[in-house]
C-alpha cells in the first residue's frame, strides 16, 4: 500500500509482514520498521504520517548509514586521502550526515508474506563518502523473531556501518526506566564531551555500565545511556511480561535509553523507548585499533541481528 508521497513526487510504500503472533509494517522510506506487534502489542515507537517522519523523526525504526553512529569532526582518512562529511551533531557527523540512508527511498527487491528485501544505491561522493555503495536489508518474521540481514558492496574503498535504529518499549506505552536490561559485555567505550570514544576499551565491572547482570534502565546513571558496549554475547530486555533476546554478528551495540527525546521535536517524551543498535564501533575510521569498517571492491559485508520474543 502507498503510505504517502514525498514533495519530489516519489511514493513511499508500506509493506505488511506477518508470521504467527508477530506482525510488522515496513516503509520503503529509510527501510523503517514502523510497527512490530507481538500478540497485538506494538513494541516499537512509530509515527502516524509521512510528514511526521520527514519533520519529527529521530531515526525512528530506520536503517542508518552509510555510517551509523558518530565520526569525529566529520572527517576520516582512507588510503592516504582525507574525506570530509557533513556535520550534524555538534562537530561530528552522525548516522551518515544530513542526508543519510534514513531519508532515502529504498527499492523493494523481493517480498513474501513474512519477509521483505529492500535495496539502496548510494553514489560515489554521497555525503562525502567515497565509492558507489549498494546495500540491502532483509526483514524476516519467523519463530517469534524479527531477523535483520544486511549486505553492502562497493566499487571503491569506503567505510560502512549499517544498523537499525528502532526504539523498543515492551510495555507498549509509558517509559522504559523499569525495563530490565542484560548485556553480555565486559567492556564499553568511554566517550568525551562530544560522545566520541576516547579509544579505551574500559571494564564495566564496578561501574553503572555493568549489565552482565540484569539492571533496570533507571536504576543507575540517571538512566541516560548512550554508549557502545563491546559484545561478548547477546542481550536481553524484560518488561511487561515480555522478554526480548537479541543476538548479532556485530562486535558492538549502542545502548541508547531515549533520554534526549523531548516530546516536542517528536511525539514521544524522554525514555519512551530504548535502542539496541547493533554495529561496529563509533568513529572506527579514526581509531585504527577498533574493528575495521573499511569495505573494498570485491568484498561483501554481511551482518545479521535477531530479536526473539518470549512471554
Amino acid at each position: 500500500m502507498i503510505f504517502g508521497t514525498l514533495p519530489s513526487g516519489e511514493q513511499v510504500e508500506q509493506v505488511e509482514l506477518s508470521s504467527g503472533r508477530l506482525r510488522a509494517e515496513v516503509l520503503t522510506l529509510g527501510a523503517i520498521v514502523r510497527s512490530l506487534e507481538v500478540s497485538g502489542r506494538n513494541v516499537v515507537l512509530g509515527l502516524d504520517t509521512l510528514e511526521d517522519y520527514l519533520t519529527r523523526s529521530r531515526y525512528f525504526g530506520a536503517v542508518v548509514g552509510r555510517y551509523g553512529n558518530r565520526i569525529a569532526n566529520g572527517r576520516f582518512t582512507l588510503d592516504g586521502a582525507e574525506y570530509r562529511l557533513p556535520v550534524n551533531n555538534g562537530p561530528n557527523s552522525l548516522h551518515g550526515g544530513t542526508e543519510g540512508f534514513d531519508g532515502k527511498v529504498w527499492t523493494i527487491e523481493a517480498r513474501t508474506g513474512d519477509s521483505v528485501t529492500l535495496g539502496l544505491t548510494s553514489p560515489d561522493g554521497d555525503q562525502g563518502y567515497p565509492g558507489t555503495l549498494t546495500a540491502t536489508v532483509t526483514y524476516t518474521l519467523r519463530d517469534d523473531a524479527l531477523r535483520i540481514d544486511y549486505t553492502a558492496e562497493t566499487d571503491a574503498p569506503t567505510v560502512v556501518n549499517l544498523t537499525n535504529h528502532s526504539y523498543f518499549n515492551l510495555t507498549g506505552g509509558g517509559d522504559v526506566l523499569d525495563h530490565v536490561v542484560r548485556i553480555e559485555a565486559e567492556h564499553y567505550l568511554p566517550v568525551d564531551a562530544d560522545k566520541i570514544p576516547t579509544g579505551e576499551l574500559a571494564p564495566v565491572k564496578g561501574t553503572p555500565f555493568d549489565f552482565t547482570e540484569p539492571h533496570a534502565v533507571g536504576e543507575r546513571y540517571d538512566g541516560a545511556y548512550d554508549h557502545c558496549f563491546v559484545l561478548d554475547g547477546g542481550m536481553r530486555v524484560t518488561a511487561g511480561g515480555l522478554i526480548m533476546d537479541v543476538t548479532t554478528t556485530e562486535p558492538g551495540v549502542q545502548f541508547y535509553s531515549g533520554s534526549m527525546l523531548d516530546g516536542v521535536a517528536t511525539p514521544y517524551g524522554p525514555f519512551a523507548g530504548l535502542c539496541l543498535e547493533t554495529q561496529h564501533f563509533p568513529d572506527s575510521p579514526n581509531q585504527p585499533h577498533f574493528p575495521s569498517t573499511v569495505l573494498r571492491p570485491g568484498e561483501r559485508r554481511t551482518s545479521t541481528t535477531t530479536y526473539t520474543f518470549m512471554s
